[in-house]
């Protein structure tokens, strides 16, 4: 007897439907809806509201988040152009973060009920409506959870006067980070560089979802071979 196949309810809070795809789920979850419209996660009104996150938001938590640590390298007297050194290198820290969460975090292959709930939480809502405006920055609560360990790893790698302004400069990198995603998606860009990044991130959203994971730049998908290849005639005429 062949079991049925189960159906996601587009109607219906999402969230407690995914996780009954099964294997089922990446195939579905990669089939994008192109809407502004998102759809609703939960029945709850209250965990609905915790789902939705403002772009503006990020800046606007994260930014003095990072000025309170970078003025704790400050504060232990190092000089102000050793700690400038110390956030360009968190910044660049962050571009390697970025990459590999994305990669193997985000991309993670799920097929448990829970494992693909999680993922759909965590990076498959993105997949599904990459154009649903409020889920598409972290909110923060989620971004304080994944930022912890981080941080710990930052403290056990550098001495306690580097190890703020190192923290800081990644929490600038991931304000860069989320806020050009966000105009990647919704930003009408006029110069030719944020056209190229627009480019080379919609393709990872609707031809090859397991190239192209760098948002902010495309430099470790060229240094660890997971730039798109680029599109063939043959794709063309298919699309």
């Amino acid at each position: 007897m062949v079991a049925e196949k189960f159906v996601v309810d587009l109607n219906k809070p999402l969230v407690f439907q995914v996780g009954h795809l099964g294997e089922a789920y990446d195939e579905w979850v990669h089939q994008p809806i192109v809407s502004k419209e998102g759809p609703r996660f939960f029945q709850s009104g209250v965990l609905e509201l915790f789902t939705r996150t403002a772009w503006w938001v990020i800046p606007t938590v994260w930014v003095p988040v990072a000025c309170w640590f970078i003025s704790g390298s400050v504060k232990f007297g190092l000089p102000s152009h050793h700690v400038a050194l110390l956030v360009v290198s968190g910044i660049f820290v962050w571009t390697l973060a970025e990459y590999t969460l994305h990669r193997f975090l985000f991309h993670v292959q799920t097929k448990s009920y829970w494992g693909n709930t999680l993922h759909y939480l965590l990076h498959g809502c993105h997949h599904k409506h990459p154009m649903d405006s409020l889920r598409l920055v972290f909110p923060p609560a989620a971004a304080a959870i994944l930022a912890l360990p981080i941080w710990n790893l930052v403290k056990l790698l550098c001495t306690p006067s580097t190890a703020p302004a190192v923290f800081g400069g990644i929490l600038l990198g991931y304000v860069m980070y989320d806020c050009t995603h966000y105009y990647l998606h919704h930003g009408q860009p006029k110069s030719e560089v944020p056209k190229s990044l627009k480019k080379y991130h919609l393709n990872h959203h609707y031809r090859l979802q397991n190239y192209g994971f760098g948002i902010t730049s495309p430099l470790w998908d060229k240094v660890f071979g997971t730039v798109p290849p680029p599109q063939s005639k043959g794709d063309a005429k298919r699309r």
